[in-house]
């Protein structure tokens, strides 16, 4: 199971902590690092027991478990940019006189409506998700959808499609094995967010690659590296630097 469908098949109160405790280790569901239990870790001249070590590496690598989900796309999380900024703020304990001084915008009951709206997308949250809850005890045969990746820069209806879809495409479009030749480049875009899913996975996570190493890996798969390497920065898949020195599996 890869990090994205970790973070999604998790439990809130997991996702609130940012780590999952699993048999022999902790994994971190914002980037996958995995600590080993039983293992006393040195940090900055003291020692700690693993699951410290993990939340210590939460801090260090993400700042915080808000500020990791607060900077999700915003059709993910269904905040618009302002109002992510106005949460994180409330989250940094400012005022409300503070916040309307920095944004410089209304006056203090300005920010109160600001608080009270996100008081009702709360509340319409909290309802819906009882209200899912619910249908998935009703209806044990519906359709498992294939998780959204957390860095996907759109998100739309392209992503609506289930494991057994999923799988039929990958058949169709890779008939002798995931690393094995893409018979053609899929114009839909629900089968292009398939196969640069499938794609994607044959990088490893953490590391990073020169254009020529990343050219390397998708060549033998389609010929047309360029073509595949823009589509996997565009659709979020992967980042690179400025300069194109270097390229990497977004996390």
């Amino acid at each position: 199971m890869d990090v994205n469908e970790q973070f999604w098949q998790a439990s809130s109160e997991d996702i609130k902590k940012g780590y999952m405790d699993e048999h022999t280790h902790f994994t971190c569901l914002l980037c996958g690092e995995k600590i080993e239990k039983g293992i006393i870790y040195p940090y900055e001249g003291l020692l700690y027991e693993a699951e410290k070590m993990m939340q210590l590496h939460i801090t260090a690598a993400h700042q915080s478990v808000f500020h990791y989900l607060n900077g999700l796309n915003k059709k993910i999380t269904g905040l618009t940019e302002h109002q992510s900024h106005i949460l994180r703020l409330f989250y940094e304990g400012k005022s409300d006189q503070e916040i309307q001084a920095e944004l410089a915008i209304g006056s203090a009951a300005t920010i109160r409506h600001h608080r009270f709206a996100l008081k009702e997308k709360e509340r319409q949250a909290k309802t819906l998700l009882v209200m899912m809850e619910l249908l998935k005890e009703q209806n044990q045969k519906e359709d498992h959808f294939v998780p959204i990746h957390k860095t996907a820069t759109m998100v739309d209806d392209r992503y609506n499609i289930t494991i057994e879809e999923e799988q039929q495409l990958l058949e169709k479009f890779f008939p002798d094995g995931l690393d094995k030749e893409l018979v053609r480049f899929p114009k839909r875009e629900k089968q292009k967010i398939v196969v640069l899913r499938a794609i994607t996975k044959l990088f490893e996570e953490g590391k990073h690659y020169t254009e020529k190493e990343l050219n390397a890996v998708i060549e033998p798969i389609y010929e047309d590296y360029v073509h595949i390497r823009r589509y996997l920065i565009e659709y979020g898949f992967m980042d690179r630097t400025a300069d194109g020195s270097a390229y990497w599996v977004k996390k």
